[in-house]
This record gives structure tokens, sequence and C-alpha cells, in this order.
């Protein structure tokens, strides 16, 4: 089967296609710079080139200062985007994978969210993917919805200036003798390897929906920080940090941990522990102690 990744070039479109290129499968790579989701007839025009029976979409604008500031830009990636995707899904017959977000709730919840919970975006991003999401379900008739949350992988993230968080802890371990990390935000950091093997899985599946797929368990960025630091061999100090020191200029969850309750009804749920997802990342790039 051949298999169109939108966004190839991304932290998670780059592991999707290793993924599927390691089950067997041919990917046809549609990169950033060559399809705009948010123009329909361009998008059109790739997806009938790639001819491809399943397309999993990664591409969106998610830094969240830019989508603050332009709503309307936000909303033709993220809404329109999605709402073309499922469109030409069923134009052209194929299956729809689209990556959504743990930031279409506001976290007061407090316990994980399923994915029968009633979202509550708190920024114009989560919004947006909130959006994107209503036109999938209601447009496309093959579909799989994936919201993720806490996403780093080993390559670049294009809105995060190609660090993330993982890269981040340990460049600050070496240049500083203290490192001073928030604890008021509860997540559960995720390794794009694991979520690309997730939609593998399911590519067979025709139990098409809403799905949330998640590393197992959470932990606050403070608690991410000391794991990376423990498993790494860091000798750094590690203190907890009062919000002020780091203000958010755009509001965001404090708890978004998600249950992967539909993959696991299913039987479909191959998600690691976030702490064995870490320890993969890890090893992967040469850091693991």
């Amino acid at each position: 089967m051949r298999v169109a990744v939108i966004g190839a070039n991304g932290q998670l479109g780059c592991d999707v296609c290793k993924a599927f290129l390691d089950s067997g499968y041919e990917v046809v790579q549609l990169n950033h710079d060559v399809m705009d989701i948010a123009d329909f007839e361009s998008a059109r025009t790739k997806l009938e080139q790639a001819g491809a029976g399943v397309v999993v979409n990664t591409a969106a604008m998610h830094n969240l200062d830019a989508c603050e500031a332009d709503p309307a830009k936000a909303f033709a990636v993220n809404g329109t985007g999605a709402r073309n995707l499922a469109i030409l899904a069923n134009e052209l017959d194929f299956v729809l994978f689209h990556t959504s977000t743990d930031y279409v709730f506001d976290g007061s919840k407090q316990t994980p969210y399923v994915e029968t919970d009633c979202p509550l975006p708190l920024n114009v991003y989560g919004n947006t993917k909130l959006a994107g999401e209503y036109f999938v379900r209601t447009i496309a008739k093959k579909y799989f919805i994936l919201r993720v949350s806490g996403l780093y992988g080993t390559s670049p993230c294009r809105a995060k200036g190609g660090s993330n968080f993982v890269n981040l802890m340990l460049r600050l371990a070496k240049e500083r003798d203290e490192v001073r990390v928030v604890d008021d935000e509860v997540l559960t950091p995720t390794f794009t390897e694991d979520v690309a093997r997730q939609i593998v899985a399911m590519c067979d599946a025709n139990e098409y929906g809403l799905y949330h797929a998640t590393a197992q368990g959470s932990c606050s960025w403070h608690k991410f920080a000391g794991k990376i630091f423990e498993l790494s061999g860091a000798k750094v100090k590690l203190s907890v940090a009062d919000p002020a020191e780091f203000p958010a200029k755009v509001p965001r969850p404090k708890y978004s941990v998600l249950e992967n309750h539909g993959l696991k009804s299913l039987n479909l749920d191959i998600m690691p522990d976030w702490e064995d997802g870490l320890r993969s990342y890890l090893e992967k790039i040469g850091a693991l102690s």
C-alpha cells in the first residue's frame, strides 16, 4: 500500500515516514515546502499525484505565540487545512490520519481526559485544532484523529527552532550548575517514534474515529527534567521554579494528560510508559548513561 505523509520533514512526520517504510509500505513524502494544506487546489493536485490509499497529516501551525498573533493564518492551516483534507479523503478515496492535540482541553478536570470529555481550549492554537477535528469528523468517511501530547523526537521541531525540551535540558545541564523548571503543569511526554509506530499499528483497522495516542502515565515538567538528568547521568542541581520566573504569554492547560481509552478498548494501544519512551530517545541520541 502507498502512504502519503504530509509534513514529512517535520518532527513527527520524519518518524511516521520511517515507521511505514520499515513496515514495508511505499511512502510519498509531502514536505512543508511542496504542499500547503490551506490551499485546496494545491492539496488536491499533490494528493492526486501521490495516489495514496492512506494519508497521514502531521502538518500544523503549532507555535502558540504565532497562532495568537495571527489567528486567521492559524485557522487557515489547522482548521481549513483539515477541512480540505477531509473533503479530498472522500473525493480521492483515502483513509485520513489527522493529528490533533491535548490543548483542546482546559486542564480543569485533573484526571486523565478520555475521548468523550468535552473540549474547552484556552488559546487560538487549541481552538483551531479543535475546529480541524470537527471538520474531519463531520466530513470524512474514513478517518482517524489522534490527539497527542508533549511530543519530542530526533528530527528538528520547526516550531521550536529545531530543539525540544529534552535537548534543552541536556544543554542547560552542561552550561549551568542549577536548572530551574516549573512543576505546575502536568502532561504526558511522548516520543514521536512511539506515535509513528502506533499509527502504523492502526492502519489495518477499520475502527474509524477519534483516539488519544500518548505514552502511558504523566509527570510535571519538573519531574520530566529530573528523569532526563537521572537517565543521562547529568550532574546538575534541579530546583522548582516559580511560575512567575517563566511567564507564559499564552494561556495553556495546567493539566493535559490523555488516557488512551479508545485504543485500549480495541486492544490497539501499543504506547509505552513515558519513562521508557524517554529512555529509548536518549539511547538513540547517545545520551543514555
